[in-house]
């Protein structure tokens, strides 16, 4: 016998409503805020909260907050996930109302470009010159896959996501991917980033590296790209990655080998002037972590004050139940 109030019932219940399936629909696709949904489907922002309310306690629905905004996303773990699977795939995704909302998302992402457009345009001259102080990003980038290896990985992780591009890069070798930051300017340049790039298998919530929103022994490899020299206690965000990651899986972390160059202290914010290998083993040891020696880049050979990359690579014990 079914119990009124059994768990499949309370599914059934709050799917079983032609605004709330449209919601369930454009939610799977990506994440999305209450405005958003106005946006798509041209209805009350409080009748689509009273929607979002029951899909939530339902368990279909994951509620994102960042800032003062909210971000909602359809399950994607656990029995919500498997009710979802099941219940679209008997549905027509070429019935009118879908096909409309898909038109009318394409014109919310268009949005979301813009504005990703206009802050990164902000701060871009800050940013090429940070860049042309290190060895080209692509060549980094291709030693990174290297080092990670072909996978491919269940769940990979990015602390201090920015603009996504490590979750773009590695998303091809994984099921699922998310990244998460604590700037909203840079989770809506992520989001339009991976949206443009017609990545779906990548997602970005707000999250502090400090205490990430991801369940113990959960991923297979975490990155840390370009994060720990903003941060007074790096070792913080290490000891997550070593709770997060399962027994085997591998972090990654790239950043600058020590230097002294103070503007960068000054004018973008970075708390250490680099990061030394013996801190990093002794960071990672106390984790149960074993990192290898980094892969060291050197900078361009015309940069007058130029910096190091360094790409070091963790393992967690295959025994370890931490």
């Amino acid at each position: 016998m079914i119990l009124a109030s059994s768990p499949m019932i309370d599914c059934l219940r709050a799917a079983g409503e032609p605004t709330r399936l449209r919601v369930l629909s454009l939610l799977r696709q990506r994440d999305l805020s209450v405005g958003e949904l106005v946006q798509v489907l041209e209805q009350s922002q409080p009748r689509l909260s009273h929607h979002l309310k029951a899909l939530t306690a339902a368990g279909l629905v994951e509620r994102l907050p960042e800032g003062s905004f909210v971000f909602y996303r359809a399950a994607t773990r656990g029995a919500g996930k498997t009710f979802l699977d099941a219940l679209f795939a008997q549905l027509d995704h070429e019935e009118a109302d879908f096909v409309r909302d898909r038109q009318h998302l394409e014109e919310v992402s268009a949005t979301r470009a813009d504005t990703a457009e206009a802050y990164f345009s902000s701060i871009a001259e800050n940013w090429d010159r940070l860049r042309s102080l290190h060895y080209p990003n692509d060549l980094i980038e291709s030693a990174l896959l290297e080092l990670a290896g072909q996978g491919p990985f269940g769940r990979v992780l990015d602390f201090g996501t920015g603009t996504g591009r490590m979750l773009s890069l590695f998303a091809p070798r994984a099921e699922s991917a998310e990244g998460i930051d604590l700037s909203h300017h840079m989770l809506t340049v992520a989001r339009a980033n991976l949206e443009r790039l017609g990545i779906d298998g990548a997602r970005v919530r707000q999250g502090n590296v400090t205490a990430v929103p991801f369940e113990s022994n959960s991923a297979d490899l975490v990155i840390i790209h370009q994060v720990l020299h903003y941060m007074d206690t790096p070792n913080r965000a290490i000891s997550e990655a070593a709770r997060v990651l399962r027994p085997g899986g591998q972090l990654l972390v790239v950043d600058f080998a020590p230097h002294d160059l103070e503007f960068l202290r000054a004018e973008h914010g970075h708390h250490r002037l680099g990061l030394s290998h013996d801190a990093m083993q002794a960071w990672t040891s106390d984790v149960g972590l074993n990192v290898s020696e980094p892969k060291s880049f050197a900078p361009p050979a015309d940069a007058a004050d130029g910096l190091t990359v360094n790409i070091w690579k963790a393992v967690k014990s295959a025994t370890s139940t931490e």
